[in-house]
């Protein structure tokens, strides 16, 4: 099938895209702040670069768009009609990237959090961020560390039970 943009148009809508900084990310950093906890932004030395940090709980948040790293059963989650091999392959890479940093960092000791673009509604509210963030961080977060959000994805061996921090 034909893109029914042109070349220049579609490259001026790609170039546009961004990794950080974006609605949903800044919805659930809002959503943080609100509720007192204090975080740092995209941690270079952390796989992944996750969306937040919080350091003093051990915890990691990544907030992910649905198209790219195709959330399992969303609607949002769809293969675009043109230059389908690339995209395919394109998500997949993604998808096992993902994978592999999530497990790097629960070996590591990191808790690891995943919010869902598709979660904060259309459009975001900080409310429902700020729900989202209650129910998946503030609730857990002096329990034993644990995984969300990844239980559906294919993933790669887990790591040993002695390797995660009590």
């Amino acid at each position: 099938m034909v893109d029914h943009v042109t070349k220049t148009r579609r490259s001026a809508i790609m170039s546009a895209v961004h990794g950080k900084n974006t609605a949903p990310e800044i919805l659930v950093r809002k959503a943080a702040h609100r509720l007192g906890l204090r975080f740092r932004l995209h941690r270079r030395s952390l796989p992944g670069q996750p969306d937040l940090v919080f350091p003093k709980w051990q915890t990691v948040v990544f907030v992910n768009g649905c198209f790219w790293h195709q959330h399992p059963g969303c609607q949002r989650a769809i293969l675009p009609k043109s230059k389908i091999r690339f995209w395919r392959r394109k998500f997949e890479q993604n998808v096992q990237r993902d994978i592999a940093n999530y497990a790097r960092l629960a070996e590591m000791g990191w808790r690891v959090v995943i919010l869902w673009q598709c979660q904060l509604g259309r459009p975001g509210t900080i409310e429902r961020a700020t729900d989202l963030l209650r129910a998946n961080f503030l609730s857990h977060r002096r329990k034993r560390p644990r995984e969300f959000g990844i239980d559906r994805l294919p993933r790669p061996e887990a790591p040993s039970e002695t390797s995660r921090r009590s």
